[in-house]
């Protein structure tokens, strides 16, 4: 693939959202633009996480220098344990960025052996043919950068997640001056972030939920939990800060939680005065009034804090009548089900659920740019060519209009996953494809990864079997009807048929009548205890399938 032009590869990330991975070739030198992960759809059995296939990689693999990471999301860095583990290449990210990394390679075991470097905004870093400096941008996580890439044809920017806030609560603004001096110059490419580009208008600063809030907190007798992603440093700090003004300590529940807080006190983002944070031990030694506590689990995920404490199964966080839980995020597309379903637990023990506030004040704001400024920042960059990234295909022709209309470019090209975009100075356009694709995962593994469902069934029906249980209740009581069944294939003689009965028995004991009403909650507990058995008693991994019949 040698070529006197420069060659842009997407991996991931145009054609869904997440999973975002791209390539940038000039002859022998490729440069990767993050390494993300998204999470599986429901059907999706027994698979956790989906990273970008990144067979052209391998096949390139004494090509690639180095993986650059805009910012700490997992959908830009959660693939790179995957992508480190056949490509030992360095990788450059800002200092928070690098602290997610660290953690995330330590728990891979792969930290001895990467190269992580330190880049920051308006430092220049030399790799290969490439001179990139990093850009301040805004965004829902602190230290995020765009990336201005000097090339033997010309510049590339390429924007990362952003929106345009000038008055953040770190006080580093969106580095306005920067892109417009590039724009001066001259710039061959813009790519850009496409996640908000169906959204009119600007996307409010991440101050504008403070009164909104504020208000929550004044209007608060009793508890107050506070749910919202744990990598929204800036709404963490913004809770802490009101938990101290009206007079509340302040208890970190949930492992994701207390680890970004601990990351983001360490690097100063969060101040934190002495006797604010609590031990969750000490929330039961609180007066309700002086409580407030910062739960993770605001996707409704079936194990996370806040969908065992709505269910009042959580050893510290326990939600009494006149709670308030506030919901400080939005709704993920394909989330919805599970999210409506850990309200209704939090309704059901008489707590004031706040979410999706719009009409009364804004509890939350979207880290992405909506459609002013996107048009604000093309004209300020004024590209030849113009190339959305990070979407479904309606958002990246969408997008594509929406430069055209600016009339501030020459040409914009919808590219997708496993295209190869060849740039020169006159002239951009689709030559040929790579292999591109997604890889499924098991948790706790990073070599059981398949790039087929149906392979992946088909294997696990094969070498590890089947096992299906099969439980009768009842749909008002929540109690079984009769002894659950459980049915196992390709065991090969491995009889722990009566084992798993216990099992299952025993998992339903462990629950109480809310959460045996909680179909969702007896699939997923079920599911688990019985892959821990039949993992320790057998070593093998069969596809488990929880049947519940309602009588």
């Amino acid at each position: 693939m040698k070529s006197k032009k420069l060659q842009i590869i997407p991996l991931g990330g145009l054609g869904e959202f997440g999973m975002n991975c791209l390539a940038v070739r000039w002859e022998d030198d490729i440069l990767v633009i993050d390494a993300g992960l998204m999470f599986p759809e429901s059907e999706l059995l027994g698979v956790d996480i989906v990273v970008p296939d990144i067979t052209y990689l391998i096949e390139n693999k004494k090509h690639v220098r180095g993986i650059v990471l805009t910012h700490g999301h997992e959908d830009h860095i959660g693939g790179l344990p995957w992508i480190l583990n056949e490509l030992k290449v360095p990788v450059y990210a800002t200092e928070f960025t690098l602290a997610y990394v660290e953690d995330k390679l330590d728990e891979h075991k792969l930290l001895d052996e990467i190269e992580l470097i330190e880049i920051a905004p308006k430092e220049k870093v030399v790799i290969g043919p490439f001179t990139i400096e990093p850009i301040r941008v805004t965004h829902s996580l602190a230290d995020c950068i765009s990336l201005a890439i000097d090339t033997p044809v010309g510049v590339l920017i390429h924007t990362g997640d952003f929106k345009i806030d000038l008055s953040p609560l770190d006080d580093h603004a969106f580095d306005l001056h920067t892109f417009a001096e590039y724009g001066k110059r001259g710039v061959l490419a813009l790519l850009q972030d496409s996640t908000n580009v169906e959204r009119p208008g600007y996307t409010p600063s991440e101050r504008s939920v403070i009164p909104r809030l504020d208000e929550i907190f004044t209007q608060t007798r009793k508890k107050l939990f506070f749910s919202c992603f744990s990598s929204s440093i800036y709404r963490i700090r913004i809770a802490m800060e009101l938990a101290r003004k009206h007079g509340r300590k302040v208890a970190l529940v949930g492992r994701s939680m207390a680890d970004s807080a601990e990351i983001a006190q360490d690097l100063g983002y969060i101040d934190v005065p002495p006797g604010l944070i609590v031990n969750p031990g000490q929330i039961r030694d609180l007066p309700p009034e002086q409580a407030m506590i910062l739960i993770s689990g605001t996707q409704g995920e079936p194990m996370s804090a806040l969908s065992r404490a709505a269910v009042d199964n959580h050893k510290h966080a326990r939600i009494d009548p006149g709670d308030t839980v506030v919901l400080s995020s939005r709704v993920i597309p394909g989330n919805e089900k599970a999210i409506f379903r850990v309200i209704d637990h939090l309704n059901r023990r008489d707590a004031n659920v706040i979410y999706d506030d719009g009409r009364h004040g804004l509890i939350h704001v979207s880290g992405h740019g909506s459609q002013e400024e996107l048009r604000l920042l093309i004209n300020l960059v004024r590209p030849k060519f113009f190339i959305p990234v990070h979407g479904n295909y309606r958002y990246l022709r969408r997008h594509a209009q929406l430069a055209t209309e600016t009339g501030a470019i020459e040409q914009a090209i919808v590219i997708e996953d496993g295209d190869v975009l060849e740039i020169d100075r006159d002239n951009a356009r689709k030559r040929d494809k790579v292999t591109a694709g997604r890889i499924l995962i098991d948790s706790g593994s990073s070599i059981d990864v398949v790039e087929d469902l149906v392979i992946r069934d088909r294997r696990i029906l094969s070498e590890d079997g089947v096992v299906l249980a099969i439980l009768a209740i009842n749909k008002r009581t929540g109690r079984l009807e009769r002894e659950p069944e459980v049915l196992m294939r390709g065991f090969g003689g491995a009889d722990i048929t009566e084992q798993a009965r216990e099992t299952v028995l025993k998992t339903l004991d462990g629950l109480n009548s809310e959460q045996k009403s909680d179909y969702g909650q007896v699939n997923e507990r079920v599911r688990v205890d019985l892959k821990r058995l039949i993992q320790k008693t057998t070593g093998r991994r069969p596809m488990i399938l929880p049947v519940i019949l309602e009588i």
